[in-house]
């Protein structure tokens, strides 16, 4: 859900400009504004707690307003002729995987592993925060672990429980992503969580750690696992050939997410997911990305499914409705032939 807040009055509120780009005339024309969103999704009133409001424009990054847990992020933060800016309400409480309806016991399986990297991919407002902080929820509760995260912002705070947490905050902590992925090799971690892979040194720094025993997790903006591997091909490219061995080496998988309106109301959780093993680690090599696809259209496992299989399924389910699933498909006339039970 999302809430367009216009500013019209100065805010009697104190604020203090995180932002070392600042624009407090903006921040204190929407403190009041934000405050009354933030309470009015159930944020309880407490001094020194924060609204975050990250900079889609490099202006803002956080404002104090005594609010607790109030967790939102900023869009554009200009009308005409007035300032506004709309807000996104990010859930303090972790759900569970079971809970997000994903496959558990396969993003368990993965999160287990000792060293390797996984990525997690979708459109913008398609819950990749929500699912890694629910995958490191899990991990958190199960297993001894030292993880460092990398964040531009920092969406979710974790408690300690079996693992030890080490959150920074791009711009406020490390400069880049690359940068302070770097340093964070030297805390001894033993999961890194990379909040989106944007360059070509960064996804390079990432397999790099992979394959020096270290478990990476990130985000990648994609709407399909090709489409994925296409992307992140072209940011090696301008690397080394050895970049392409390792990612064909290291990826453990890749999981592909979209909301989608579910009949009845609320959102439906749409997957796309890929295991990397024997034979995609050689397609990936040899950027063979049709026989990927080809591999998750006819793969009938647990650790492969392709989009438009899932989509059918939840159409035959009672999930959403098939015009819904149909505009998901890349190629909806493939989703008219699944739905006639055409291969």
């Amino acid at each position: 859900m999302h809430s367009l807040l216009l500013a019209s009055a100065p805010s009697a509120v104190p604020v203090h400009l995180v932002s070392k780009a600042g624009w407090p005339a903006l921040i204190e024309r929407l403190a009041p504004e934000a405050a009354r969103f933030a309470k009015a999704h159930g944020f309880a009133a407490r001094p020194g707690q924060h609204v975050v409001l990250p900079d889609g424009l490099g202006a803002v990054s956080a404002v104090l307003l005594g609010v607790e847990g109030a967790s939102a992020r900023r869009r554009d933060p200009f009308a005409p002729g007035r300032l506004a800016a709309v807000l996104r309400p990010i859930r303090n409480d972790i759900p569970s995987l079971t809970q997000l309806g994903l496959p558990a016991e396969l993003l368990q399986s993965w999160m287990q592993r000792r060293q390797g990297l996984i990525l997690i991919t979708g459109p913008t407002g398609s819950g990749k925060s929500t699912t890694v902080a629910s995958s490191l929820n899990w991990i958190n509760q199960q297993l001894p672990r030292h993880i460092v995260t990398l964040e531009d912002p920092i969406e979710f705070l974790f408690t300690n429980d079996q693992c030890m947490f080490s959150q920074r905050e791009i711009r406020q902590d490390s400069e880049s992503f690359a940068s302070g992925l770097r340093s964070a090799l030297r805390q001894s971690p033993d999961i890194l969580f990379l909040g989106e892979i944007r360059d070509q040194e960064t996804a390079v720094t990432a397999l790099q750690s992979a394959a020096t025993g270290h478990l990476v997790i990130s985000t990648l903006h994609s709407s399909s696992v090709v489409e994925t591997l296409d992307r992140f091909s072209h940011l090696l490219k301008a690397g080394t050939e050895e970049a392409l061995h390792l990612l064909a080496g290291q990826l453990i998988g890749i999981f592909s997410q979209q909301l989608l309106p579910r009949s009845g109301g609320g959102l439906f959780l749409a997957l796309e997911y890929m295991q990397n093993e024997a034979a995609t680690r050689r397609w990936i090599l040899e950027n063979r990305l049709t026989e990927i696809q080809d591999h998750l259209l006819k793969s009938g496992g647990a650790s492969n499914c392709s989009l438009l299989q899932y989509l059918v399924a939840s159409v035959q389910q009672g999930y959403v409705e098939a015009d819904v699933a149909r505009s998901a498909c890349a190629r909806p006339q493939d989703f008219d032939r699944a739905m006639r039970g055409i291969s």
